[in-house]
C-alpha cells in the first residue's frame, strides 16, 4: 500500500526527494489502486487470520480486483486461500 512506501524509501539507500514521491511511483510503472467501499466490506468479512488492519486491506483489495498478493507472511497467505 501507498501509506507503507514512503517509510521504505526513508529507511532505504537513496529514494525520492520530498514530494516526488507520485512521480517515482509512476516512473516505475506502478498504477495507483485507490481504496473502495467494496474492499472496506471485503476486509470485513475475511476471517480472522490476520489482525492487522492493513494488511486486511492488502488482502481485501487482491481478492476483490483479481490481482496477487505477494508476501513471505504465512498470515496472510493463509488469508488469502480463505
Amino acid at each position: 500500500m501507498l501509506f507503507d512506501l514512503p517509510v521504505g524509501v526513508r529507511l532505504s539507500e537513496g529514494g525520492w526527494a520530498p514530494g516526488d514521491l507520485e512521480a517515482g511511483v509512476r516512473e516505475q510503472g506502478f498504477t495507483p489502486l485507490l481504496l473502495t467501499f467494496q474492499h472496506a466490506e471485503q476486509a470485513g468479512a475475511l476471517p480472522p487470520h490476520h489482525r492487522d488492519p492493513f494488511d486486511r486491506m492488502l488482502i481485501a483489495q487482491a481478492q476483490t480486483e483479481g490481482l496477487v498478493l505477494v508476501t513471505r507472511d504465512a498470515v496472510s497467505h493463509r488469508a488469502m486461500k480463505a
